[in-house]
């Protein structure tokens, strides 16, 4: 049972998130800061943070350029902790596959209305630019945030104060006599990141940097492998000893991305300042014509397109 607190504070994040995203940058909007935020309501904060990992990894790829609308991952997150938290025999990778793929994929259209809605409000501006009234402008300015935050809020509400039922009863189904598709949404669901990696690979210029990659994957299986084993061998040791207290801790992922953090400073440092810095004109035209040309060879997205 989701307690009216406890879905007064999700709406309330839900239409706070998409301002952030718009504005502030907090990293609360977010598919992690989501399953964090909503993790801590619920009072299942690992939950929370599985479904928002999961989400987080499945759009690592996706982007928007100019007005584009992309699915809202943050949204989905919310809905598929919440559900998955108050609903029995709903796992988090069947919630994130049944729940939170389809709500961000049906919040495309909102954004659309969101962004259409708005435009009131923008030829509001228009009108009072003209005007010169300064006031109104930065009224108007404000008020474009409630369409934005409405986008969001009034579907997280209406889903958590009417659905939850609806969800009970198709988790029932996914256990029993759909266990088969159960089990499936379930695979789909701890699946999907590979999908959010694989277009990730796909825009970045993995053909130029193949190295690292092949480096990061192999020093993150290497350790994950050795201190899997250690941890293993301190269980066997602590059981067969009272005595043996040591505690082994796997190895976190800071300690990777910090292996990752060097070599990218490395790599950095080790560029010339005659390529960053060239005098010469047609040096400069050649380059930008040889970065155009490998983009369209390896179809990949470079530093200087962003």
């Amino acid at each position: 049972m989701i307690a009216w607190w406890q879905i007064l504070l999700l709406t309330l994040y839900a239409g706070y998130e998409i301002l952030d995203e718009l504005q502030i940058y907090s990293s609360l909007n977010t598919p992690v800061g989501a399953g964090l935020v909503a993790g801590i309501i619920m009072g299942d904060m690992g939950k929370g943070l599985m479904i928002g990992a999961a989400m987080q990894l499945m759009v690592l790829g996706v982007g928007t350029f100019g007005g584009a609308s992309k699915i809202d991952a943050t949204t989905g997150t919310v809905l598929a902790t919440a559900f998955s938290v108050s609903v029995s025999g709903l796992s988090w990778q069947a919630a994130v596959s049944s729940i939170a793929v389809p709500v961000a994929a049906i919040m495309v259209q909102l954004d659309v209305l969101a962004r259409f809605t708005n435009t009131y409000f923008a030829h509001r501006i228009d009108h009072f630019i003209d005007e010169q009234n300064y006031k109104a402008i930065e009224r108007n300015f404000l008020y474009g945030a409630i369409p934005w935050a409405l986008s969001r809020a009034i579907p997280v509400f209406v889903a958590l104060a009417f659905g939850r039922g609806l969800v009970q009863n198709i988790a029932n189904a996914l256990n029993s006599d759909w266990k088969w598709l159960g089990t499936g949404l379930t695979v789909a669901g701890a699946a999907l990141p590979a999908v959010g990696f694989a277009i990730l690979l796909r825009y970045l210029p993995v053909k130029k940097h193949i190295a690292y990659l092949i480096l990061g994957f192999t020093v993150t299986t290497l350790f994950a492998t050795m201190f899997t084993n250690i941890q293993t061998l301190g269980t066997g040791l602590a059981a067969a000893s009272k005595g043996f207290t040591t505690v082994f801790n796997g190895l976190p992922m800071l300690a990777i991305a910090l292996l990752g953090l060097g070599l990218a400073i490395l790599h950095y440092k080790g560029i010339p300042l005659s390529k960053a810095k060239s005098s010469n004109a047609s040096d400069a035209s050649q380059s930008v014509e040889k970065t155009s040309s490998d983009a369209n060879d390896e179809g990949e997205i470079t530093d200087d397109e962003l």
